[in-house]
């Protein structure tokens, strides 16, 4: 019997950062049709859908025209996803969201389940819509499973509905792995001495930037490496000296190879609102590469990666440099049987897997409450 589609409706790009949603849903498409609906293009020309096949998912890209009115947005949006939805003959799908922002268009769908994978908290971030709130409210009253993406997101989500599970960032650790092999060095980060510093992901307001300059400041003969494409944040605003590189997006299958030429990986996040809830997929990740990790006070870097002393917290910039110092000087092996133990406890495989068994026990269980109904109507 063929699972249901997965219809999910998302306000990231597929082929922007690969992380947990392209992580979950190659996973998905392997025993089932997943249908990514992803945030709009707009452009000067008609509205269309493009529908493009990417590790076994479709990748759904609308186009909108440029200047669009907001009711004109949500508008066409619905009927695009209308008519993918009748040409690809998707009946009774998961309806998965990522975004509350896609509740307007999308609701409307009849589902056999509505799934709202909570990956972080959208309102916090710089620039959220002011009806987010109001709309994740709704798609709240509407989830029958609510997912989040770490510890302290699902303590905060925990309250407003009657099933939440917690499922924090996992990893593809023989990705990450081949780091500890000794991997050619990027031709970008080749010429620059030891020891580096290294750090990717998207640079954005969750990025504390004073800190990065401090570090660069106060030990010039360390190399900083960030890898990452920059949003939300101007980019004359970013600290420029000679031994900081920012080196721009790369792909994911890259990432091992700069991961190896680093001698401490570090994750130097502010500390704000759009960081309290974050769970950072590279914490495994730098963990599985056999690299030593510095992180800022991140609640779901503390716990438990903190706790357990597997990764070095600063409190302070002062606090960060000297964590630096200290990992350098200590051998790298001194951390990593207690990391490699972490990591072994997941995988992306192991979590896609306990949430697929969620929605099939959500389906009997609704089955069985109908069967139930049907008895109870026949007695009387």
């Amino acid at each position: 019997m063929a699972l249901p589609d997965l219809v999910v409706l998302s306000h990231l790009r597929w082929g922007f950062v690969f992380q947990r949603p392209q992580h979950l849903m190659s996973r998905f498409a392997r025993e089932r049709r997943v249908f990514f609906f992803e945030e709009p293009v707009f452009d000067d020309g008609p509205a269309r859908l493009d529908v493009a096949e990417s590790q076994g998912v479709f990748v759904a890209t609308p186009h909108l025209r440029r200047g669009s009115s907001a009711s004109r947005v949500l508008e066409t949006q619905r009927a695009l996803l209308d008519d993918l939805v009748e040409t690809r003959r998707i009946e009774a799908p998961v309806l998965w969201f990522y975004t509350p922002m896609a509740l307007p268009f999308a609701g409307h769908l009849h589902a056999r389940a509505v799934i709202y994978d909570c990956m972080d908290e959208l309102s916090a971030f710089l620039g959220a819509p002011p009806e987010l709130l109001e709309l994740e409210r709704k798609l709240l009253s509407r989830a029958d499973l609510v997912f989040t993406g770490g510890q302290s997101l699902y303590e905060s989500k925990r309250p407003l509905h009657p099933a939440v599970h917690a499922f924090p960032s996992s990893v593809d650790a023989a990705h990450f792995v081949q780091a500890r092999e000794g991997l050619r060095d990027p031709y970008d980060q080749r010429a620059l001495p030891h020891p580096r510093i290294g750090f990717y992901g998207v640079i954005d307001e969750r990025l504390d930037v004073e800190l990065v300059e401090h570090v660069a400041a106060s030990r010039p003969e360390w190399q900083l490496v960030l890898v990452g494409p920059i949003a939300k944040i101007d980019r004359k605003k970013l600290p420029r000296r000679a031994n900081i590189h920012w080196i721009g997006q790369r792909r994911y299958e890259e990432l091992p190879a700069y991961l190896a030429g680093w001698n401490v990986a570090m994750m130097p996040f502010a500390l704000n609102e759009a960081t309290r809830f974050i769970s950072p997929t590279k914490t495994l990740e730098f963990l599985a590469a056999g690299k030593p990790v510095v992180s800022t006070a991140i609640r779901d870097v503390v716990r438990p990666y903190g706790e357990k002393e597997i990764v070095r917290i600063a409190g302070t910039h002062a606090e960060f440099v000297s964590a630096i110092e200290a990992a350098l000087e200590e051998p790298p092996e001194a951390r990593r049987a207690r990391a490699d133990a972490l990591v072994a406890q997941t995988s992306w495989e192991r979590t896609q897997s306990r949430m697929a068994a969620l929605i099939v026990g959500h389906g009997q269980g609704r089955a069985q409450a109908a069967s139930a109904q049907e008895d109870s109507c026949t007695t009387i």
